[in-house]
């Protein structure tokens, strides 16, 4: 699998820092497996607020991840993205199990495919998935969606 680099969701961190989440062992093995591809780990400033209502800064393993931060550009692909999901929601296209925090899905899905280097997302969040492949259907997004406990246990066996 090519990859370049590799936006992070909140999800991946949770389950990287507990070793008593289910997802821990698969999480870390592809952690270490993308680091050592050389590819580049990528966290939103967007994931380090929602992270730190749980944990701490101090948690997170930022020495080996580049932080991308919010910005204008984001924003314009955001309220899109937004766009496309609340409309869909409403007119009973997609359904969204409880979902408070689409604006912060879109606002990651816009950094991923505004930042032509990031070329995968990985999250566990399978609301977030159905998400995404709204967007990838109306909105011809640029990256691929690695679901955390199967996509990447594909990837970790293959190699």
């Amino acid at each position: 699998m090519k990859v370049n680099s590799i936006l992070l969701d909140t999800s991946f961190f949770i389950r990287l820092l507990n070793v008593n989440d289910p997802l821990h062992t698969i999480t870390k093995q592809s952690y270490k497996y993308f680091l050592n591809q050389n590819n580049i780990l990528v966290c939103s400033t967007i994931s380090i607020a929602e992270y730190c209502v749980i944990g701490s800064i101090k948690d997170l393993p930022l020495d080996n991840i580049q932080i991308l931060s919010f910005n204008f550009n984001h924003s314009l692909r955001s309220s899109e993205f937004a766009r496309i999901v609340f409309d869909s929601r409403k007119e009973k296209q997609i359904e969204i199990n409880d979902r408070k925090i689409i604006p912060n899905d879109t606002k990651l899905f816009a950094q991923a495919d505004s930042e032509k280097n990031i070329t995968h997302y990985i999250s566990s969040d399978l609301e977030s998935l159905k998400i995404y492949k709204l967007l990838n259907q109306k909105a011809n997004i640029n990256f691929k969606f690695l679901e955390l406990s199967s996509d990447l246990q594909v990837v970790l066996n293959e190699n």
